[in-house]
């Protein structure tokens, strides 16, 4: 198949402007490489053209191949060798002047049907296609690193943008092996837009001591089934280039609460532990390794007092076998006795809130995170109050270890650890299509491909339950009084339903 921009110019040979040449050549485009630093295009060249050799050697691609991609792939001296392009792709620094100055050498460059792109992350594609005397033909593409590897691009048209070239752009990602995503100019597109609940929701959990980095990645990754805890996430990205995007969003959203930075953040990019690049982060690594500190092992208890659980407890049927199959011996009044452990288990609530309206008594009374079936888990999350007994603390940590099962337990927190940062990805989520940004379809694609989660942010509240996510959020607002935690309307309005959050409008 022929390719829909058969002579492509990238500007920027640095590793996205590499990599979108790669994937350009294997497209089957004739690929010019430009950058105005001396040699770079050419090293560019070098290092693709090597890794096209190792795949021959691993027997991925034949002699033949191998040479026609050679062949495809040059490296430029100048703008001007980029006259005869029909596609010409921005990959320079993130500076919006100087990519403005870039597209108007650009224009005067290529031909009048040429179409320009940028592969600008976070700033406005319309702010860049002003400075074009026709930026109708200009639109955002933006790729993300490693380009080869990262199989999903976000087409953005800017306000005047045509919407033929999005689908040009968007037909070509195909032929380059990548899942197009379309994306209303906004800031932070889909993706950056998007992950926004992962991070600032555990930074606001550790700064309000609830536990520490290790804590809550542990948790995150064995509770909820994500891959990298938000700190080794961010670690692994380096708050030189997270904490900045944090800020950028928050601004330009004009200080909306769901997209707050934390200070945490802020202090640690002072100091320069910027995570892996620097060995020191949220972790120490030493060669290239993460150093993480021991849990501490379950206490040993003598004897384990009687236990209720609260009849308003969140899946009470799931929580009282398991606390049978356990070895405990189960109270069924209707209040607990004097000696017992107090069981609750509450959604967005924390345990001081729940121990108060209901008039338990809170030195007995522990938290159980029971939002996610206890069988698709690897961890239990216990909180207890300031009031809770140690003893009643270790008493609870030491029946849900009894199976071997990871058990944290953390300082109180409304909505504990995974129930908070579930419904905030759920909820920025639910607003991204509220605001018709994109459609359902390319959110949970660009998601799931961009960022690498265990589900899209709408099959993930869809299988928590949209009530759930509901409920969660009411409750936190209740306890934290901040309105990051209010519900989107696209989020309130499924979930009154009973619609999955994937359901639009007809």
């Amino acid at each position: 198949m022929s390719p829909i921009f058969k002579k492509v110019g990238v500007v920027g040979a640095g590793a996205m402007g590499r990599g979108i040449a790669q994937i350009a050549a294997q497209a089957g485009s004739q690929v010019l490489l430009v950058d105005n630093r001396p040699d770079a295009a050419r090293a560019a060249l070098e290092s693709v053209c090597g890794q096209w050799a190792r795949m021959h050697e691993k027997g991925k691609l034949d002699a033949a191949q191998q040479a026609d991609l050679n062949g495809r792939l040059q490296a430029a001296g100048q703008l001007q060798d980029l006259a005869g392009c029909d596609l010409v792709i921005e990959a320079i620094v993130e500076d919006l002047d100087a990519k403005r100055a870039l597209l108007r050498q650009l224009e005067g460059v290529v031909g009048p049907e040429a179409a320009l792109a940028s592969n600008t992350s976070s700033l406005s594609v319309t702010a860049i296609g002003a400075a074009l005397e026709r930026p109708a033909r200009f639109a955002g593409y933006h790729f993300f690193n490693p380009v080869p590897l990262m199989k999903v691009v976000e087409v953005v048209a800017g306000l005047r943008t045509e919407s033929a070239l999005c689908e040009r752009l968007a037909g070509y990602a195909a032929q380059m092996g990548h899942s197009a995503v379309r994306a209303q100019d906004t800031p932070g597109f889909i993706v950056n837009h998007a992950g926004r609940g992962y991070g600032t929701e555990a930074l606001r959990i550790v700064g309000e001591g609830v536990a520490d980095f290790a804590t809550v990645d542990r948790i995150l990754k064995d509770q909820a089934g994500f891959r990298l805890g938000p700190f080794e996430l961010l670690d692994l990205t380096g708050l030189d280039v997270s904490h900045p995007v944090m800020e950028s969003i928050y601004r330009q959203y004009y200080e909306e609460p769901r997209y707050r930075p934390s200070v945490v953040t802020a202090q640690r990019l002072a100091g320069g532990l910027l995570g892996r690049k620097t060995g020191e982060g949220f972790y120490r690594y030493v060669d290239g390794a993460a150093q993480w500190p021991a849990e501490a092992p379950a206490p040993q208890v003598q004897a384990m007092p009687t236990v209720w659980v609260s009849p308003r407890a969140a899946r009470r049927a799931e929580l009282l076998r398991l606390v049978h199959q356990l070895g405990a011996s189960i109270e069924s009044g209707a209040s607990p006795s004097s000696n017992a452990l107090i069981l609750v288990a509450p959604l967005g609530f924390d345990v001081t809130t729940v121990a108060a309206v209901d008039r338990l008594d809170a030195t007995r009374t522990v938290g159980i995170d029971m939002l996610v079936d206890d069988g698709a888990t690897r961890r239990r999350v216990l909180a207890g109050s300031p009031a809770t007994r140690r003893d009643m603390r270790e008493a609870a940590h030491a029946l849900f270890a009894r199976d071997g099962k990871a058990v944290s337990v953390i300082r109180d927190s409304g909505g504990f650890v995974t129930q908070r940062v579930v419904a905030t990805i759920v909820n920025i989520a639910a607003d991204i299509c509220q605001q018709r940004i994109c459609s359902p379809a390319d959110l949970e694609t660009a998601v799931r491909l961009g960022l690498g989660y265990p589900l899209g942010p709408l099959s993930m509240g869809d299988a928590f339950g949209p009530t759930n996510m509901l409920e969660v959020l009411f409750n936190m607002q209740t306890v934290y009084g901040d309105s990051r935690y209010r519900p989107s309307p696209w989020l309130r309005r499924r979930g009154a339903l009973g619609l999955s959050l994937k359901h639009e409008e007809d």
